[in-house]
């Protein structure tokens, strides 16, 4: 297992199913290490946060430790001083270092240069926290995480890369459906098709993203920092609106998953979102088993 967090590939299949048996056990009460016990977590906030922040906070303080919260005020990673610096000196005070940022780049300079754990709270390329969050969840309601089709709809995001990149460690059918204009990075995805047993497929016609599938997905249209281009996303990719017609395309049995926060009315309707197939707000509460799992793995390497 490598040092830190950064992306879901840095950890192996393997690594990855350990975290979620062990997510599964502390979310029980069966296990309650405390492996920060003493030690302070630095909390490096660049973009709003509700579920991030707070299960964070809350999983540091149950873990042992304390959460240490710090916004772009205090820290202007490369700006007021080196990335490099910043590293050095938080690694003097602290046991674990969450950050939450613009630029993946920065994250990953951050790690280099860091003698403690470095953990990535979302990125504009990656968020690979919430997404073993929502493959705790998956495990939970469908009983199984091998072989399940998802269809992701809406824009491809830093949310879809890391599916993309759990495509590449554990065997799915995912599947994108988003416009020409919305489409993810082709590296990701080329580097996901080199796991045989994965199917990646995008499509521009959101039927057939949601055919009989087990999971349908989706998240905000226009994510942090490109609040101006919502009337533009909206116009692409209202047909990937995720509502009572397309959820009949699906399984009987599948479920709706959003990473929140929502736009209710935009890329998911009420009706769909608190609907009897909406698995959305335990998804958000096992962010906070999710990351526990993730802070102990790194500690106890």
């Amino acid at each position: 297992m490598t040092k830190d967090f950064l992306a879901i590939t840095d950890w192996t299949e393997q690594e990855i199913r350990e975290t979620l048996a062990l997510a599964a056990k502390m979310k029980k009460g069966e296990i309650a290490p405390r492996p920060l016990e003493g030690k302070t977590a630095a909390l490096i906030f660049h973009k709003p946060s509700l579920r991030t922040r707070l299960s964070f906070e809350t999983g540091v303080w149950e873990l042992g430790g304390q959460g240490m919260f710090i916004t772009d005020a205090e820290i202007k990673l490369g700006v007021r001083e080196s990335i490099h610096d910043v590293a050095q000196v938080l690694s003097r005070y602290v046991g674990l270092i969450t950050i939450r940022t613009f630029s993946h780049d920065h994250v990953i300079e951050l790690a280099a240069n860091a003698a403690v754990p470095v953990i990535n709270a979302l990125t504009d390329r990656f968020h690979p926290c919430q997404v073993i969050g929502d493959i705790l969840t998956v495990q939970e309601h469908l009983g199984r995480i091998d072989n399940l089709s998802v269809a992701f709809l809406g824009d491809g995001n830093n949310v879809f890369h890391s599916w993309a990149n759990l495509a590449s460690r554990i065997p799915l059918d995912l599947r994108l459906g988003t416009s020409e204009k919305t489409m993810p990075d082709e590296k990701i995805v080329a580097y996901a098709q080199t796991n045989t047993k994965s199917k990646i497929t995008i499509t521009h016609d959101p039927v057939e993203a949601v055919k009989d599938v087990d999971i349908i997905y989706t998240d905000v249209w226009a994510s942090m920092g490109e609040k101006d281009k919502v009337d533009e996303r909206t116009a692409l990719l209202q047909k990937f609106q995720v509502n009572d017609e397309l959820l009949k395309q699906a399984k009987d049995s599948a479920i709706v998953m959003h990473c929140l926060p929502a736009e209710r009315g935009r890329e998911i309707t009420d009706r769909v979102m608190d609907g009897p197939h909406s698995v959305v707000f335990d998804e958000a509460e096992n962010r906070l088993h999710a990351q526990k799992a993730i802070m102990v793995q790194l500690l106890n390497r």
